[in-house]
């Protein structure tokens, strides 16, 4: 019996997911959970796994090609059957159809043949096109069923108000947008009058300067799928969320001290106690305390989220990974250490599974393991808040009783939504975690 292979899901806000490399090739025996092809968006790069045994008997979605979650991709068939007619592949580029910036000329791609070409074709119609404005962007981060009734009907989704998370147009919306006749009253666009003869034309009002000038020394690169997702969701974040930052200043002296007791102890246990499972454990306590910091904001609604999952950002060499540890505040410090541990060594080799980088509530990120004294993240939505982790370093500070000392500090920053949450309230919660962090408890390990 043959089994549909399907885009995962990578995260609470991927629409879409880039084929980078198919590691088996139609014709060849899999087994189940055996990885079957790589993947690319702005959450992760991994390696997808055969949800069946089998041969691989049709791959309808080839490399490099962008399809929506849940679109299917591939089939595998049973033992010793035949694979399908392999689809005609399409041209590639030539080196004439790249302009003087570096980027591609628009070209019509050849559908590929037969029921396949049909799917093809009907995803890319209702895929929206590139948006000329953030706002614009934001807004169409919708789902493809909106995008086929905003076709079907004639919509632009930039002309409806989102109440879905992030601002985005949901079925709800969508529906309502065309029961109101709103979609019959909305005016068409206007259109641009044709310069005066003899008078040369205005330049657009938000004309960009141009990144090089001709002749300039440069060497251009088109950007990465994974680097490319993450520039339009941190985009998207910045025109979202109005973000605050406050930064405390926090003495890890007893976390030192704990930390090389404790080391041995839990090698012996197959884990490293680092200091970000102390900041992952007093965050996480700390959290619960503080609800507002484990929300979501959906139109007019706050989401409190009940579970604590916590995103620990991994660095790679192509971008940032931010997997997930579901129900973080269910652990204790050994649990934490060994999840930290595992998830960013499989984030670092493609390892890891679409769930594991989806549903964070809260993000913790570490740009002082390159040496930054602090950092200013930008909130991952829809989360409300974000913690950055600044380098521990021994400094000469001012202790009890007015007396010098030089003590490893490090400075943490919360980046916080100003809809939800207040200058006040991120005060607070700063506190609490420095207070946490500062008179960690042995008995907490």
């Amino acid at each position: 019996m043959a089994t549909d292979v399907v885009m995962p899901q990578m995260g609470e806000s991927i629409a879409e997911g880039t084929i980078v490399r198919w590691i088996k090739k139609v014709g060849d025996a899999i087994d189940k959970d055996e990885p079957l092809f790589e993947i690319s968006t702005d959450k992760v790069d991994a390696e997808i796994p055969s949800p069946g045994a089998g041969v691989l008997v049709e791959i309808k979605v080839r490399e490099g090609e962008t399809v929506p979650v849940n679109s299917v991709v591939a089939v595998i068939g049973g033992a010793g059957e035949k694979p399908a007619a392999a689809a005609p592949a399409a041209p590639a580029p030539s080196a004439a159809a790249a302009d003087a910036t570096g980027e591609p000329a628009a070209a019509e791609a050849a559908s590929p043949a037969g029921p396949a070409g049909a799917a093809a074709e009907s995803e890319a119609a209702v895929t929206p096109e590139a948006p000329d404005d953030l706002d614009a962007l934001r807004r169409q981060r919708s789902s493809p069923v909106v995008r086929k009734i905003a076709k079907e009907h004639g919509i632009d989704i930039g002309q409806i108000t989102g109440t879905g998370i992030a601002g985005r147009v949901t079925k709800q919306d969508i529906t309502s947008f065309i029961e109101s006749g709103q979609a019959r009253r909305a005016a068409p666009p206007v259109p641009v009058a044709a310069p005066v003869v003899g008078r040369p034309a205005a330049p657009p009002a938000a004309a960009q300067a141009p990144a090089f000038k001709p002749g300039e020394s440069v060497r251009i690169e088109k950007m990465g799928v994974m680097r490319k997702k993450i520039a339009e969701h941190m985009v998207m974040s910045i025109q979202t969320s109005p973000h605050v930052y406050s930064a405390y200043e926090v003495d890890f002296s007893n976390i030192d001290k704990l930390r090389v007791a404790k080391k041995a102890e839990y090698e012996a246990a197959g884990a490293k106690l680092t200091y970000t499972a102390f900041i992952a454990k007093a965050t996480v306590d700390t959290i619960r305390q503080f609800p507002f910091s484990n929300a979501s904001i959906d139109g007019d609604n706050i989401v409190y989220k009940r579970d604590v999952n916590l995103g620990i950002a991994v660095a790679l060499e192509t971008g940032l990974i931010v997997p997930v540890i579901k129900n973080a505040d269910e652990r204790n410090m050994l649990g934490l250490c060994r999840a930290i541990q595992d998830l960013a060594h499989r984030a670092r080799t493609k390892q890891l599974k679409p769930e594991e980088v989806q549903g964070g509530t809260f993000t913790i990120t570490n740009p002082g393991i390159f040496g930054a004294v602090f950092g200013l993240p930008i909130i991952s939505q829809p989360q409300v808040a974000i913690l950055g982790v600044g380098s521990v370093d021994r400094r000469v500070v001012v202790v009890e009783d007015d007396l010098i000392a030089v003590r490893p500090m490090c400075y943490m920053t919360l980046g916080y939504d100003h809809r939800l949450i207040d200058g006040a309230d991120a005060g607070r919660f700063l506190q609490a975690l420095k207070d946490r962090l500062q008179n960690f408890d042995e008995s907490w390990l």
